[in-house]
């Protein structure tokens, strides 16, 4: 892993950090990078059951450095290399906070301190956030004469209504953790968000990993398909979890009143 990124597993939890502390943890070039590799080896890992995602020193990330936001000053906004995609859906600009969507388990961040403009879109890429009461969440890009675009299409209409996302991206105004958690930008706050992140992926990853990857499969492809689509991949999905062993395993631990022994 790169430094600028940093993880440690543990018991099916894989403590995420982004690590620019000097920085906020902004967004340049190599934080990209940094970002998508990271989730990408992830995403192939089978040992990981559940991803908590959060940043070191005094916040969450702070969105694009300010050395990236000088270099778009003189630049054709519609060239870079963060830009460019190849045969996914998202673009490279997108693939930080997409990666988190797309991963196979759950995701859940933690936001401390500040989560501005991009920095808030990695977070909205997860599954779950946690956020201390006192954050400062903002979608800040029309400061810079911007819109967002690290995949806040794809994320934020699940969260809010649409009005309240114009207000939001129109605006750039900056929310507390408890009024961003009133309008359902994060799931919920706590005084020590990453500790309770924490909890909640030990939680997940102490349920049948099979079972918690055909939840997030289920409810990420069938939340905006059709209602055929939806059944039937519902009905797939069990069908493959039916009498397999970690569901066998799931039962016998259940009657036994034993913590189970998964498989991944």
């Amino acid at each position: 892993m790169n430094d600028l990124v940093t993880v440690d597993v543990t018991d099916g939890v894989a403590d995420v950090r982004l690590n620019r502390p000097d920085k906020y943890n902004a967004l340049s070039p190599e934080m990209f990078k940094a970002i998508v590799e990271t989730g990408e080896r992830l995403s192939e890992a089978r040992e990981v059951r559940a991803v908590v995602l959060s940043g070191n020193g005094r916040g969450f990330c702070a969105g694009l450095d300010m050395g990236s936001m000088q270099r778009l000053a003189g630049a054709n906004p519609g060239a870079g290399a963060l830009l460019e995609r190849d045969e996914r859906p998202e673009n490279n600009a997108q693939r930080p906070a997409f990666v988190w969507k797309r991963m196979p388990v759950p995701t859940i961040s933690a936001v401390h301190g500040v989560a501005y403009g991009g920095g808030l879109q990695i977070a909205l890429g997860t599954d779950i956030r946690i956020a201390a009461p006192d954050a400062k969440l903002s979608v800040m890009e029309i400061k810079w004469g911007l819109i967002p675009d690290m995949s806040i299409s794809q994320t934020l209409r699940d969260l809010v209504p649409l009005d309240v996302a114009k207000e939001l991206t129109f605006t750039g105004r900056v929310l507390s953790g408890s009024e961003a958690m009133d309008l359902g930008l994060v799931t919920r706050v706590e005084d020590d968000p990453h500790a309770a992140a924490m909890n909640l992926g030990r939680e997940i990853a102490g349920k049948s990993p099979d079972a918690i990857r055909a939840a997030k499969r289920l409810l990420e492809s069938s939340w905006h398909a059709d209602e055929r689509d939806g059944l039937e991949l519902e009905a797939s999905l069990q069908k493959t979890l039916i009498g397999s062993p970690n569901q066998k395993e799931a039962v016998k631990a259940n009657f036994g009143k034993r913590a189970p022994r998964f498989t991944d």
